[in-house]
């Protein structure tokens, strides 16, 4: 979100252009842009308009051009109304107040009318609303029912729509009770200025808040200009703001300020969990605290996947994750460091790529140093000796390529699997053939889909002795349910692993006996959900699953053998200190709703309904 805090003429003046604000938004929505994004949309607010003109804008965009879709819509009609002589104070999109959001899927519904922003419409001012966030609701059928309760009627069941309709609710009491205080002394657009200068944002948050069971930020702009942003108790998804003289803003990742506004890491900062900041609509502002915070349970995927990895401490932190799997890396190919070639696919393991590469280079010195005193306890450290052991290197290459140009949803059935297969290409020639292990990292092995279909298959296609796939993070072993698209059991190659090893070992009444317990606890309250799911995995160790991964992924008629080595849960959180969230590897869920919502996964999984979300 961002708002100017000066008026139009200032920025004209200064910058030379009144589009300051408009331009800010697009770089920091490019800034923001990541792949997978399959929407976007901004909205914007006008302060001050006159009786009979708009003073609401909004535009929208699906698919990975959106948001130069949307910025050459918007300036088309910027331009058309310049062409018109309409002033600027009626000129669409050059106003003061600013939201914008690319949107990531993550309940498997798409199309226009789920992308962000969400707009309430009414003919007071004070009772419009603009609402985008970065987040889910695991109580959604909760809010559902106390919105039922006050008679309201809403059209469509997602936690977005709903979370409109509840705060529309409450905007429309907290004007209410201003108008109740101010209509028998005041009339026409001086009743309508009071209540849009006296409306309390807080009094709103803090109505509909408490029944929010979830990860977010949540962003929302009222029509009399008032904009606010809350962040959930644990602090799940981030947020992060600066504020000047000029301007208020607030993006879920901090470099996309610093670059946007030219700032540096320390004048960027964090919105603290539980809180709102909220600007009025004279440009001033405030912070409060609206819940109670909570534990820590700050998103670690956050900074293994999703976020850009340009952010200072991210960078260091993934450079920590690949370091930490340096042993058992080596582990995986005998400890053979010559025989050896590390790569990265996708491009987001590039970081943790360049730290398991120096963790392998310190093994590297460690045994040179070895070879170098072995060499004169024999006598024999002459430099032609030393120099063989010098020259020892890592071996890092780019073994593959992503073809961009392929698109596999052009076909189906076998033809889409075999278009599948070659997404990628492979750098010939770097591997010894039947000699060499070649180490692949990734982020994160979830559903392991694509790694069967093509990775290994096309990296077979290079010859290696064996091939080593390696995940930064742990297993993802349970759904989420605060943002992340993962929420079906039977998606997590690491469930089916285990569930695959309980049916070989003869134990599949063990998984009966879990399914009675957690059918029994459909209709209990959230907070009385125990977490029996976790039991799937108890009877076998960590390595055992990675195992029985490893030949559930690996295709027929690969020559290699075929290696998965996971992170473990414990050097995860030594990487990644601040951010101890790890629901999805731990089942150690923030909220109850949470807990339910694996509950009724796991249910889902047993009874069939592989497909269905939670």
């Amino acid at each position: 979100m961002l708002r100017l805090r000066k008026p139009l003429s200032y920025y004209e003046e200064k910058y030379g252009t009144q589009l300051f604000g408009l331009n800010r938004m697009y770089l920091m929505m490019e800034k923001e842009h990541n792949r997978g994004q399959e929407g976007a949309g901004i909205g914007c607010v006008k302060l001050d308009t006159l009786p009979g003109n708009e003073y609401i804008f909004r535009e929208r965009a699906e698919g990975s051009g959106a948001i130069q879709e949307i910025f050459a819509n918007v300036h088309r009609q910027i331009d058309d109304a310049r062409r018109q002589g309409v002033p600027v104070q009626t000129t669409p999109f050059i106003g003061s107040v600013y939201m914008g959001h690319l949107r990531y899927s993550t309940t498997g519904r798409s199309g226009i009318s789920y992308v962000h922003p969400f707009l309430r419409r009414n003919n007071w001012c004070s009772r419009n609303m603009l609402l985008c966030g970065n987040f889910n609701m695991a109580n959604a059928e909760e809010i559902y029912d106390k919105i039922l309760a006050t008679g309201q009627h809403p059209r469509i069941y997602s936690d977005t729509f709903l979370l409109l309709e509840q705060l529309g609710h409450a905007l429309d009491r907290e004007s209410e009770r201003l108008w109740q205080q101010y209509h028998d002394s005041l009339q026409g657009l001086d009743l309508s200025a009071a209540i849009a200068r006296d409306l309390d944002v807080s009094r709103i948050l803090r109505r509909c808040a408490p029944d929010w069971d979830g990860g977010y930020v949540i962003c929302g702009i009222v029509g009399n200009g008032d904009m606010w942003a809350m962040r959930d108790p644990n602090g799940i998804r981030p947020a992060f703001y600066y504020i000047d003289e000029e301007v208020v803003v607030l993006a879920s990742e901090r470099p996309v300020i610093q670059t946007s506004f030219g700032l540096d890491k320390e004048s960027v900062k964090e919105l603290e969990p539980g809180q709102a900041l909220i600007v009025d609509r004279d440009g001033s502002y405030r912070f409060e605290q609206i819940l109670p915070k909570g534990d820590n349970r700050r998103c670690s995927f956050e900074h293994i996947y999703f976020s850009r990895g340009n952010d200072a401490d991210i960078y260091r932190e993934r450079k920590m994750l690949g370091r930490m799997l340096t042993q058992p890396v080596l582990d995986a190919v005998d400890g053979d460091i010559d025989h050896t070639v590390l790569s990265f696919i996708p491009n987001t393991a590039e970081v943790a790529f360049y730290g398991m590469c120096e963790g392998f280079e310190d093994s590297l010195i460690k045994e040179k140093i070895a070879s170098i005193e072995q060499l004169a306890a024999e006598g024999k450290a002459s430099p032609e000796n030393i120099e063989p052991v010098l020259k020892r290197r890592v071996r890092r290459e780019k073994a593959a390529w992503k073809d961009i140009k392929l698109r596999t949803f052009i076909a189906e059935g076998s033809s889409r699997e075999d278009l599948a297969a070659h997404v990628y290409d492979v750098t010939y020639d770097i591997i010894k053939p039947g000699v060499d292990n070649l180490v692949v990292i990734d982020d994160s092995i979830v559903r392991g889909t694509t790694l069967k279909q093509s990775i290994i298959r096309i990296l077979d296609n290079m010859h290696p002795r064996r091939i080593v796939i390696v995940s930064s993070s742990p297993q993802v072993r349970f759904p989420d349910c605060y943002g992340i698209d993962m929420s079906r059991m039977g998606e997590f190659c690491a469930f089916r692993a285990a569930v695959a090893l309980l049916k070989e070992r003869g134990m599949t009444g063990y998984m009966d006996e879990i399914y009675r317990k957690c059918k029994a606890q459909e209709h209990l309250p959230k907070e009385q959900v125990i977490n029996y799911v976790k039991d799937i995995y108890a009877p076998f160790t960590a390595e055992e699953i990675s195992g029985k991964i490893a030949e559930m992924l690996t295709p027929k008629g690969t020559k290699a053998e075929v290696r998965i080595v996971y992170q473990s849960l414990e050097n995860l959180h030594k990487a990644i200190p601040q951010c101890p969230g790890d629901w999805y590897f731990s089942g150690d869920y923030p909220t109850p709703g949470g807990i339910r919502l694996l509950n009724n996964a796991f249910v889902k999984y047993y009874e069939g309904k592989v497909n269905e979300r939670v």
